[in-house]
């Protein structure tokens, strides 16, 4: 049993990562029963995100009750713990630099790119659509799982094993869109880099499950305005960019904290 920020006694995150992965089997069976994609690259499985919510409102009302159950829930709205103005705005830029970025890699390494086609009103629809989804998996990983396991193994291990459980959990859903064995060696360290970055801004940001959704969304946002709907997004180009982005990230701390 571990205790959480607000005194409260909870189960080790090994049962909340258990319970993810049972409570999602059922929407990968209707992934493989169903072949139909949300939109591109979003199979029917997708409707997964729910299950990190939903496992860590199962498991706090069987520790705790209605009341803390609810209590969690209400971490998802938790604008009121945001701080430092200035890492808000990093978190807020640093996927639309990353995929600029990738953008600007790929065109002048030769690859036939089609020009952006990005329509403000659809965009803003996306992040709507894509901040709800996050809402649902940030409750999970960062307002159930991450406290706990920082206070264990700090910031960086605990990081990168929810950015491993999380990539893992991605698995079946990226199979059923045919995603190639090489494309989703690339996808996995770059979405655990990306873990380990967004741990790292949580800290920074007053500890906001909010601030981590809002992260999340524009990633997947970002992702999906990329050429075409996503499909010229190069998971090699993520994955190195993020790393240096995660790299300078933890020497800033790094220095910050050493003065």
């Amino acid at each position: 049993m571990t205790k959480n920020t607000n005194g409260n006694e909870g189960s080790a995150p090994i049962a909340f990562f258990a319970l993810v992965f049972a409570l999602t089997i059922p929407f990968w069976v209707l992934g493989a029963i169903v072949d139909i994609e949300l939109m591109p690259g979003l199979p029917l499985s997708s409707l997964m995100v729910i299950s990190p919510a939903l496992a860590g409102f199962i498991l706090r009302w069987r520790e705790f009750g209605r009341g803390q159950a609810v209590a969690f829930l209400a971490r998802a709205f938790d604008v009121w713990r945001l701080r430092s103005p200035s890492m808000i705005m990093l978190l807020l830029l640093v996927n639309p630099a990353v995929y600029a970025a990738s953008y600007m890699i790929q065109v002048l390494t030769g690859v036939d790119l089609p020009a952006p086609n990005i329509q403000f009103g659809a965009a803003l629809g996306l992040l709507a659509l894509f901040l709800v989804a996050a809402t649902a998996e940030e409750l999970g990983w960062t307002g159930y799982a991450l406290e706990p396991l920082q206070r264990r193994r700090g910031m960086v291990q605990a990081g990168l094993i929810i950015g491993l459980v999380a990539a893992a959990w991605h698995f079946v859903a990226l199979a059923q869109v045919d995603r190639s064995i090489e494309w989703v060696m690339w996808w996995t360290p770059g979405t655990v880099a990306t873990r380990v970055l967004m741990v790292g801004f949580y800290n920074q940001t007053g500890q906001s499950v909010f601030a981590l959704s809002v992260y999340h969304a524009i990633s997947n946002t970002c992702w999906q305005l990329y050429p075409v709907q996503g499909s010229f997004f190069d998971p090699r180009l993520n994955a190195l960019l993020m790393i240096v982005v995660v790299i300078l990230f933890l020497a800033w701390r790094g220095r910050r904290h050493s003065h």
